[in-house]
């Protein structure tokens, strides 16, 4: 059996045999941006201050499942709350 037929033979063949993972809980998290600063600066924060994060009104949020980078996506409102649209999906190109 060549590498490839094994990594055939490893790939789910329907969404029922997903079902087992379908209850293991992930750590969703959408990154609006960044910002870097000092423990003074931090302890000098208050409310209504504004942090200058790294990134610019529009541009894509990075959204991390359990830590790992795999989507990128805009902020959207849903009812009264605040939510995510996915625009990209991130392929990681990592070899195994």
């Amino acid at each position: 059996m060549s590498n490839a037929d094994l990594a055939d033979a490893s790939l789910p063949r329907s969404a029922k045999e997903l079902e087992a993972v379908y209850d293991v809980p992930v750590q969703v998290s959408a990154v609006l941006g960044r910002a870097r600063m000092r423990v003074s600066q931090l302890m000098q924060l208050s409310r209504g201050m504004v942090i200058d994060l790294d990134r610019k009104v529009g541009e894509p949020i990075d959204i991390y499942v359990n830590n790992r980078l795999v989507a990128r996506g805009e902020v959207v409102v849903v009812e009264d709350r605040l939510g995510i649209t996915m625009t990209e999906i991130i392929k990681n190109e990592t070899s195994e």
